[in-house]
């Protein structure tokens, strides 16, 4: 890496990088510890819609980790920012669970399965043919499609079973229409993160198990890079791509050591309220401060 010693902010994955099949990545409650301790921001990022940021913490605390819910991001909630940015106030016909439907009400979305604006696809335990039916003909009928994250696979006990990405693809092959993926690898989920926490490019840094959607989605971003070897990709595996990360290493507790105190950043919290900006805008006042509404307090290159 190029100057660890820049780095004030981190964005990281979950899976495989934090936690490993439920249980816990051994140092990474000590390497997010130390991220509290030095009064480093940094935001969990996870391509995972199933669940609200509350369940994922307590799902997190249940490993030994323990970090608050808004130091935690989704496709979901990305998704939902993108729809909200779009079209404020509009309705979405949704295959997905909590997680998704949950972030789409706490932007005023209405769900609805007569002429929606949108078909959201997102992650669910048990996709139903029946559903799945009613979003292609939705589509036909004239309905945009959107995709919390384009992964073809997702971990479960028994091995991989399908989720967004090839549902995604099979409602594609029976329309005709592509959705738009929202999620990692896309560049705008890095950047609504970093706005959340009211971060700049050039001194953030992602972390993550995956070069195909972590390290392609931090560089894109502008961000520099960690590939982990805790998860998914491997060092071999790593080199066949073409680009690579700012750094390989084995796991984070290899970065525990590297990360020193903050600047300017004593007393830091998540900077995520969009309640609060949502209440304020329904009372009409004025401008919003930078705590209300971090999209205005930095613009990420």
């Amino acid at each position: 890496m190029s100057s660890e010693r820049t780095i004030e902010t981190y964005l990281m994955d979950m899976d495989g990088v934090l936690v490993h099949e439920e249980r816990l990545v051994p140092g990474a409650d000590r390497f997010v510890q130390r991220l509290e301790d030095t009064g480093h921001r940094f935001l969990i990022l996870t391509n995972n819609s199933i669940y609200t940021p509350r369940d994922l913490a307590a799902r997190l605390s249940a490993t030994g980790l323990v970090v608050p819910e808004d130091a935690i991001w989704t496709s979901a909630l990305a998704t939902a920012r993108f729809l909200d940015q779009q079209r404020p106030n509009g309705t979405a016909y949704v295959i997905g669970e909590a997680g998704l439907t949950t972030a789409l009400h706490e932007v005023g979305y209405i769900l609805s399965e007569r002429d929606p604006d949108y078909v959201v696809l997102g992650e669910t335990r048990t996709y139903s043919l029946e559903a799945i039916t009613r979003a292609i003909r939705l589509i036909t009928a004239g309905a945009r499609f959107i995709a919390t994250n384009p992964d073809p696979t997702g971990p479960s006990p028994a091995g991989p079973q399908p989720a967004t990405g090839a549902v995604a693809a099979l409602i594609s092959k029976a329309t005709g229409v592509a959705p738009y993926f929202v999620g990692k690898p896309n560049p705008l989920m890095m950047r609504e993160a970093l706005r959340a926490i009211d971060a700049h490019s050039e001194s953030t840094v992602m972390i993550g198990d995956r070069m195909d959607t972590d390290v392609v989605a931090g560089i894109e971003a502008g961000l520099q890079t960690i590939l982990v070897l805790s998860g998914i990709t491997t060092r071999l595996e790593a080199e066949r791509f073409p680009y690579l990360p700012s750094r390989i290493v084995d796991s984070v507790a290899d970065l525990i050591e590297t990360v020193g105190p903050a600047r300017g950043a004593a007393g830091w919290r998540p900077a995520r309220r969009r309640a609060a900006r949502r209440a304020a805008d329904e009372a009409g006042a004025g401008t919003p401060t930078p705590e209300q509404s971090p999209a205005l307090a930095v613009e990420a290159s």
